[in-house]
């Protein structure tokens, strides 16, 4: 078992990482006896996991519930956070609840802006199920839900009480969704981490093919640089955390164009990543044997290399305008400069960001 220590200003938890974490309830500290907890999940994972779930759980003679709400990203929602308030509250939860949130990214997120305000504030933990999840929602803090206009616009910072990362449940993980996890784990060797790039450049065929042992040491290794920067910039007010949103500007305007869940989060970011590289290399950035080495990784991981045909420079723009990341009404955008290393670029102009769009839909390097 791989574990973590977070230790960020008064909030100190673990993160622990194995497959078949919680098949042993000694893995499963901080929850105990009598503990009053609300599962929330999503209909899928209600049919195939959460009966074993609640058989774990039982044993530790927890006091259960759960709340079940559709599959979806287009769920991150006012209505749903509604819903879910309405029934904490019709069975008058008091503030010594423990959320758990068992499901993927729309689940993390959600459940976790839920425990951030219901009464003020209640413990949440994460037992996240998806590969994109496992590497990424689930760690740091982030919770929130979509707006029409822009993705994850409304949200707030609350850390979770533990994280539970069992590696069993991505064997019923549609291929798919696997791969746009693959999205996230990339992003960290090229923002941060040359010699994981290295790595990943090497196994990436031993992920693809479900090999275990190399998927708890990706995981635990993706948590550990994640933690590195949010230990370091943890409500994002120093640009440091900003560098993990590397694609996540072109990215989330294809989600928010495209509508919520047409694109996987990962299949947009992939190709956010290239346009970001055309960004580079336009502004001479970025070398081009690095940019190929990027394309080529993206590519054998089955991860999308070029935008919605359907989507044009005009539509990214109305989008990008949005991005938490702006400041003084100007487009930034995070860039890789090498393999391993990144930075935010200010104040792009319009005719770069058009370049890069066209660029990476029209031309091949």
């Amino acid at each position: 078992m791989y574990k973590l220590n977070v230790n960020l200003n008064n909030n100190k938890y673990n993160i622990k990482i194995d497959f078949n974490l919680l098949s042993n309830i000694n893995n499963l500290s901080p929850l105990k006896k009598n503990d009053v907890v609300v599962v929330i999940t999503n209909n899928i994972l209600y049919k195939i996991h959460l009966n074993f779930l609640k058989k774990i759980l039982i044993k530790f003679d927890l006091i259960i519930n759960e709340i079940i709400i559709q599959d979806g990203e287009n769920n991150k929602s006012l209505t749903i956070l509604n819903d879910i308030f309405t029934n904490l509250l019709h069975y008058e939860y008091d503030r010594n609840i423990i959320l758990i949130s068992f499901g993927g990214g729309v689940i993390g997120d959600i459940s976790g802006f839920v425990a951030s305000i219901y009464k003020r504030g209640v413990r949440i933990i994460h037992i996240p199920t998806t590969l994109l999840s496992q590497v990424d929602s689930s760690i740091g803090g982030k919770n929130g839900i979509n707006h029409p206009l822009g993705k994850n616009m409304i949200g707030t910072f609350y850390q979770p009480n533990a994280v539970f990362i069992d590696t069993f449940f991505l064997k019923t993980l549609p291929k798919k969704e696997f791969i746009s996890g693959l999205s996230e784990i990339i992003k960290y060797g090229i923002i941060l981490d040359k010699l994981f790039f290295n790595w990943l450049e090497y196994n990436i065929d031993f992920l693809l093919n479900l090999d275990f042992r190399k998927i708890n040491y990706c995981i635990y290794k993706c948590c550990k640089i994640k933690l590195s920067i949010v230990n370091k910039d943890e409500k994002e007010t120093k640009n440091i955390r900003s560098l993990l949103n590397l694609g996540h500007t072109y990215g989330h305007a294809i989600e928010s164009f495209l509508g919520y869940g047409n694109w996987s989060h990962g299949e947009a970011v992939s190709a956010g990543i290239m346009m970001s590289v055309y960004t580079s290399l336009i502004t001479k950035n970025i070398n081009i044997n690095d940019a190929i080495r990027i394309k080529n990784i993206l590519n054998k991981a089955g991860l999308p290399i070029k935008g919605p045909l359907n989507m044009n420079y005009e539509d990214y723009i109305f989008y990008m305008k949005k991005d938490k990341k702006n400041d003084n009404n100007s487009i930034n955008i995070i860039i890789p400069i090498s393999i391993g290393k990144s930075k935010i670029l200010k104040n792009i102009s319009h005719d770069i960001i058009k370049s890069s769009i066209y660029k990476c839909n029209n031309e091949e390097f």
